[in-house]
């Protein structure tokens, strides 16, 4: 059989599927530099930055979960480790990051990384008629994009 079970061709539907598994693995260590952000900040902004880790963290969780949910919609598995997440992400983890400037350097070098992947993920979707995965991923950057610009011009760049 051709296609899967959506309707759509399986072997896109699969390279989608290792595109979107490479996604989850980098927004996974997102997710826990931004909750590790939000443990460690200290400083005179501790308090509106550690309300916005608050909100990267639980959007990240919203988004890991829709990720999930898609690669199993497209009928294959998500990865499900932190061993294959850490062999798959380009993220690195930030240990031990208590300066707010510092965090937000790396919260932007990771949509540096979350940007390019969802924007080929939106071009291959695009180019399979995969309407589901093109939705969320035009939807992820539209945000993020807004999400850069108010990090950046919080940090003055």
């Amino acid at each position: 059989m051709n296609t899967t079970r959506i309707g759509l061709n399986r072997a896109a539907s699969k390279e989608t599927a290792n595109k979107l598994n490479e996604l989850l693995a980098n927004y996974q260590v997102f997710y826990m530099n931004s909750r590790g952000f939000h443990w460690n900040i200290k400083g005179d902004k501790f308090f509106e930055l550690h309300l916005k880790f608050e909100e990267l963290y639980n959007d990240s969780l919203i988004k890991i979960d829709e990720i999930a949910e898609r690669i199993l919609t497209l009928g294959f598995a998500p990865l499900h480790t932190y061993t294959d997440f850490l062999a798959v992400a380009k993220i690195p983890e930030a240990k031990n990051v208590s300066d707010g400037a510092e965090a937000l350097k790396a919260v932007l070098a990771g949509y540096e990384v979350l940007l390019p992947l969802e924007r080929e993920l939106l071009s291959m979707s695009g180019d399979s008629e995969d309407e589901g995965t093109n939705a969320l991923m035009s939807d992820y950057i539209r945000e993020q994009e807004k999400l850069v610009w108010m990090y950046s011009a919080y940090l003055n760049q």
